[in-house]
């Protein structure tokens, strides 16, 4: 890649499917995008196909859902037909240096040009509005209703503009080009009110030309149909892709005159083979009076075509390795390519595929454009998890170093976080859904260099650590439940599947981060805005008897039960994070609408915090109020007669003689239990359990109702959930 070029800094879209209005950030060298389903990660990839490429065409569902409304209320006699008529933005900017200067001399601003990023406007607008309503106008006067049956189901076309549109788009509507200037726009790089940009042209006038000479676009489809065993269709082996790739660059080949050489020597001995095979039937042929003494006698002959002979004539095989473990290349063992796994072909077809773009971009006739920017459709389609690392951290060390004023810029969508953790923060662009003015088809997209850049580095390093350790879906997922710990993590999917069946049409990631380190997501939530459910415990202790002390290493102080008068919280989520507070009873008084975390102007948080509150208590003829500390003591406490039955003991939270303990006893022996209870074998034993009349903590059935009415706009609640059963 040359230091000295022309790159695309940016792009902005506007009413292009979810992208209602968003700006993307690209990076030098590669951008990672990434988002849950339908976030709008395709759609940034196909508008610059739209664009760029005159061979695909917009259809009316490319304009953002809202305009498909503007369509159809669209008055032909009293509107505004250019000013009222929807039309979709798409802005390119481009850094330049001085040294490149003339490769975009058609789009700069002026001549008092002074280095900033140059911008190039793209409009699907409509060619002739005025036109565009008289023809819409005439349509509506030529549809004719079914004879005798006004009321029937059939609607003749056009019933309205959005209708007719569906059918005359391309006719109606075209690219127009302008050039934009970056000192008549602001900060977000939005032209500023009044600001009337140059007019290039339109695509009827050849416009477009000026662009696809500035960048070529290429792409590689997930969708890549290459078959393992024999099949049919649009299937396709290796070989037959490298044969592609060796027909275009077949005239570099023609020079080697040995390779000509061993065809025609190879040539020469087979036809002397023919002439031995078929010399007798020849002569036969002869005998029939034909072709006859007077015409030209037949000969069977080789002719070797260079183009069609890797496809027709050779295949590609895998060489096996020697006893020795090494590599015997005089006479391997070799095997057929549909004898190998389909992920590693892949990986080498993706190669192919990128080098034959690279090559078809340096050979471009004419003028080069200076930028060629790849785009990558989920590279992980049958890659298994190590070939996706490697993939994503050397596909760039594929391709020679580019000649100076030429540059290569990589985008890759991806849902796999095995890509996704290889590099850093930095070139990961996040699409996510607005969530602001219920806006169901809408998205916004968060630059993570931008957190990078602005992010303390000790916290930034944790985060980055520990994603790629835990390949975790966080950029992948519909909502995040951050755990206090190993029990919650194991819990939590039996939870949902019985309780809240409906959240499991989510994607839901959980993260097991701990009291200790939750608050370290902090940030990094709130800038993605993604919708957070963190599940932690009060984990009191004992108040320590000066404040100083008390504030310097609450952890050293020992555990008490969540009912100790002046218990404060070792836990550091809650003091730090969310609500910040250290007194257990202010956090177990605590309003249930003041546990989600509000930003500023907020009314509806994403992130909301749960923990362990007071539940009344009934063990024999006693009734109380009570709080556990953690998840294990909640759960006795809230199923004190489930687990005191002597036939559930490997579940560990049976006391023995718990029948002639007090209910106070009782929560102390429970308390004490805790302290010592083997987790994990507790929550493997609940899971075991086949009897599922205990009830969820309230604590987290409350977390879970308050995320899935976030999810699920309408969830269904069963009869037992209104009866308390939890």
């Amino acid at each position: 890649m040359s230091r000295g070029s022309v790159h695309i800094k940016s792009f902005r879209v506007q009413n292009f499917r979810r992208l209602k209005n968003v700006r993307v950030d690209l990076d030098k060298k590669t951008t990672i995008f990434v988002g849950a389903n339908n976030s709008g990660k395709t759609s940034a990839t196909h508008v610059f196909q739209r664009f760029l490429d005159p061979k695909v065409r917009f259809q009316i569902y490319d304009f953002a859902a809202d305009c498909w409304e503007e369509f159809s209320n669209f008055d032909p006699v009293n509107g505004n037909a250019d000013l009222e008529l929807p039309k979709i933005y798409f802005d390119l900017w481009f850094e330049v240096d001085d040294d490149n200067v003339h490769r975009v001399l058609d789009l700069l601003p002026g001549l008092d040009w002074n280095g900033e990023p140059v911008g190039l406007r793209m409009i699907y607008a409509p060619k002739d509005p005025s036109s565009l309503v008289v023809n819409y106008q005439q349509a509506c006067g030529e549809r004719k209703l079914p004879q005798g049956n006004s009321n029937a189901a059939y609607k003749p076309w056009p019933m309205d503009l959005m209708d007719y549109l569906s059918k005359r788009l391309t006719s109606e509507y075209e690219i127009k080009y302008y050039v934009l200037d970056e000192r008549q726009c602001d900060a977000d790089l939005n032209p500023i009110k009044g600001y009337d940009p140059f007019f290039l042209g339109s695509s009827a006038s050849g416009a477009g030309a000026k662009v696809s000479a500035l960048i070529k676009v290429d792409f590689l489809n997930a969708q890549r149909h290459l078959t393992d065993a024999e099949s049919h269709g649009r299937a396709e082996d290796l070989s037959r892709r490298l044969s592609r790739y060796y027909q275009r660059n077949l005239q570099k080949f023609e020079t080697d005159l040995e390779a000509l050489s061993a065809i025609a020597n190879s040539e020469s001995a087979l036809n002397e083979h023919f002439a031995q095979a078929f010399g007798s039937i020849l002569k036969s042929i002869e005998h029939l009076g034909y072709p006859g003494g007077v015409n030209a006698g037949l000969v069977v002959k080789a002719s070797f075509n260079v183009q069609n002979m890797l496809s027709t004539s050779a295949r590609v095989h895998y060489a096996l390795p020697s006893i020795n473990g090494g590599k015997n290349l005089d006479s391997p063992q070799v095997l057929p390519d549909q004898y190998n796994g389909l992920g590693f072909k892949n990986l080498i077809y993706m190669a192919v595929e990128i080098l034959d773009f690279h090559h078809a971009w340096e050979d471009v006739e004419g003028q080069r454009p200076p930028v060629h920017l790849v785009m990558i459709e989920e590279p992980e389609a049958h890659l298994h998890a190590q070939l996706q690392q490697v993939f994503i951290r050397r596909v760039f060390e594929l391709l020679p170093e580019a000649k100076p004023g030429f540059h290569t810029q990589m985008v890759v969508t991806t849902h796999s976080s095995h890509i996704l953790y290889e590099s850093s923060f930095k070139p990961i662009r996040y699409f996510c859904r607005d969530k602001g003015g219920g806006a169901l088809h809408r998205s916004e997209v968060k630059n993570l260099s931008v957190f990078y850049n602005g992010e303390e580095k000790a916290t930034r390093d944790f985060l980055q650590q520990y994603l790629k350790l835990t390949h975790c879906d966080l950029f992948f997922a519909d909502a995040a439940i951050l755990v206090e710990g190993n029990v919650e993590r194991l819990l939590l999917p039996l939870i949902i599947e019985r309780r809240f069946p409906q959240l499991k049409a989510c994607h839901l990631t959980i993260l097991e981060v701990g009291g200790a380190f939750a608050h370290k997501f902090q940030e990094l939530l709130d800038f993605l805005e993604i919708t957070t459910l963190a599940i932690t415990d009060l984990d009191s202790v004992e108040p320590s008897e000066d404040k100083v002390s008390q504030q310097k290493d609450v952890e050293r102080n020992r555990a008490c039960k969540a009912t100790l008068a002046g218990a404060i919280t070792s836990n550091e989520t809650l003091k730090h994070w969310f609500p910040k507070l250290a007194s257990v009873d202010e956090l177990l008084d605590l309003p249930e609408s003041e546990k989600v975390v509000k930003g500023d102007g907020e009314e509806e948080g994403n992130i909301r915090v749960a923990y362990q509150t007071r539940r009344p208590a009934a063990w024999g003829n006693e009734t109380a109020e009570v709080a556990g500390r953690t998840l294990e003591e909640s759960f006795a406490l809230e199923n004190l007669n489930w687990t005191q039955d002597p036939s559930r003991r490997d579940i560990g939270l049976y006391v023995a003689k718990s029948s002639q303990l007090t209910l106070e006893e009782l929560h102390e022996a429970i308390f004490k239990r805790v302290r010592n209870l083997d987790k994990t074998r507790f929550a493997l034993g609940l899971i075991a359990e086949q009897d599922a009349a205990w009830k969820t903590p309230q604590y987290i059935f409350d977390g879970l109702t308050w995320l899935s009415d976030r999810l699920v706009p309408a969830p269904t609640i069963s009869a037992s959930d209104l009866m308390g059963v939890r």
